[in-house]
């Protein structure tokens, strides 16, 4: 088990001395050590009946330190007694993790009588590589999504965001991601996904549709959802960052996936608050970038194994500059923005392309031709966007010749955008598609040049390439 080093040490701990609990306030304890001062990440327990397990978070003055409750808290009380345990908290890893969900404890909460049998375990607080280990590479990654192929490109080794408020599909188009790149992968790679501070729901209908597609062998799931405190959401993330390092180090490529990044953030911003720390912009933790470049700069590739990392990033009030999403934004090659607009009108995936990019999308590294037709197809969408406002006026009649065709052809492209997903298929009745991008280019290329100009932009809608349309 991942706590048995945390064990070995509350029976070491007896003739070490005893520190004791100042205050508890929510999911923070101040505790206060005469001698043999514990260090930062370490975890203390307590003495006799209240078995409380805290991670210690930072110093509070001279002999005291900020500690937080990861179990135990109504345990816990003024003049508790507390002892080091001269570890810190880890999770095991290994392959027998694949197929698994477990939480930030290492134990299992998939249901499954078998234990894990791990027999190796990693600290999940530990720093990143340094910069001679580091790798990059230059190489895209399909995914079978149109817009994404198109305009937001993934690169492997890169790291991709996912922006999008409440309810407009970001959890969907992870696991539609998740799912195209785990049935077309090849072998020697594996996956990893996170879930921070989400739905239990959510999680339970990841967790099966792996398992009906097949691919759940080959991935290996940490949880901590939205019900609970703050601390266990928090390390969540880095229990899974833990989990990746492994596989890479043992010459793995490992595809990361995370849902949702901003929970991270939001519970280290009420950590923060309970250990009194000044706020900083927007009301979010002093800390937040520091906690983000903790996170992020552990995920990077190396000479021994490639880490390539999607995270969905909740958007608060629709807001992209909020702090928050602000913080994540330097760290990411591809930047998907999902639009609430789009998502009323029915479109799936809600992608707005005209702010989703990549740092991939240039002709060196994606070729001239996908270049070329993703900034030609973005112009024209662009430029139809500014005439919107007048056909709503005056009518689409009252053009210019040249501006109505501009305008239905890019009717044409976004509603070739959108797509049907494989996770979807039992909730809006249409099979799944897998739309290589060779096909994309090809079909995009064709819609701008006038080729499909006598078919109406409704038959574009939900089909998977341009020769449905064409053939139907």
């Amino acid at each position: 088990m991942a706590v048995s080093k945390v064990a070995r040490g509350i029976v070491e701990a007896l003739r070490r001395p005893l520190g004791r609990v100042v205050e508890v306030k929510g999911q923070v304890a101040l505790i206060e050590f005469e001698a043999n001062w514990p260090v930062l990440g370490e975890v203390v327990v307590g003495e006799g009946e209240a078995k409380a397990v805290l991670q210690v978070a930072g110093s509070a003055g001279r002999g005291r330190f900020n500690c937080v409750i990861l179990s135990g808290a109504r345990l816990l009380s003024r003049e508790s007694r507390i002892r080091r345990t001269e570890g810190t908290l880890q999770v095991p890893v290994g392959e027998k993790l694949l197929g698994r969900v477990i939480d930030v404890f290492g134990r299992p909460i998939d249901g499954k009588k078998e234990a894990l049998g791990a027999s190796e375990s990693r600290p999940v607080l530990r720093e990143p590589p340094t910069y001679e280990e580091v790798s990059t590479r230059e190489e895209v990654w399909e995914t079978g999504i149109k817009a994404i192929d198109l305009f937001s490109p993934l690169v492997k080794g890169g790291k991709m965001g996912l922006f999008g408020g409440a309810g407009v599909g970001k959890t969907l188009l992870l696991s539609e991601i998740l799912h195209n790149i785990l049935t077309a992968k090849s072998g020697g790679q594996v996956s990893v996904f996170a879930g921070v501070g989400e739905r239990v729901r959510e999680g339970q209908e990841l967790y099966e549709e792996l398992g009906k597609k097949g691919v759940l062998p080959g991935v290996a799931l940490v949880y901590g959802t939205m019900g609970e405190n703050a601390a266990v959401r928090y390390l969540t993330g880095m229990a899974g960052v833990a989990q990746v390092e492994y596989f890479r180090d043992a010459g793995r490529d490992v595809l990361f996936f995370v849902d949702n990044i901003f929970r991270l953030a939001q519970a280290g911003s009420e950590l923060a608050t309970l250990m009194r720390g000044l706020p900083s912009e927007d009301g979010y933790q002093a800390t937040l970038s520091s906690e983000m470049a903790q996170f992020h700069e552990r995920l990077v590739s190396t000479n021994r194994g490639v880490v390539s990392t999607i995270e969905a990033i909740y958007v608060p009030s629709d807001d992209l500059l909020d702090q928050g999403v602000q913080a994540v934004l330097p760290y990411l090659d591809s930047i998907v923005t999902l639009s609430r607009s789009a998502y009323q009108e029915g479109r799936l995936p809600a992608i707005d392309v005209l702010v989703s990019t990549s740092s991939m999308l240039r002709p060196s590294v994606v070729g001239l031709q996908h270049y070329q037709t993703a900034l030609t197809a973005q112009g024209m969408l662009k430029k139809a966007e500014s005439l919107e406002r007048m056909v709503s006026l005056v009518g689409e009649a009252e053009l210019s010749a040249e501006n109505q065709t501009l305008y239905k052809r890019a009717k044409k492209l976004k509603n070739f955008m959108t797509q049907s997903f494989f996770v979807a298929s039992e909730q809006t009745g249409r099979p799944g598609v897998y739309v290589p991008v060779k096909t994309t280019i090809n079909d995009v290329a064709a819609i701008i040049s006038g080729k499909y100009d006598h078919i109406t932009e409704d038959k574009f809608m939900f089909v998977g390439s341009a020769g449905e349309v064409a053939n139907g």
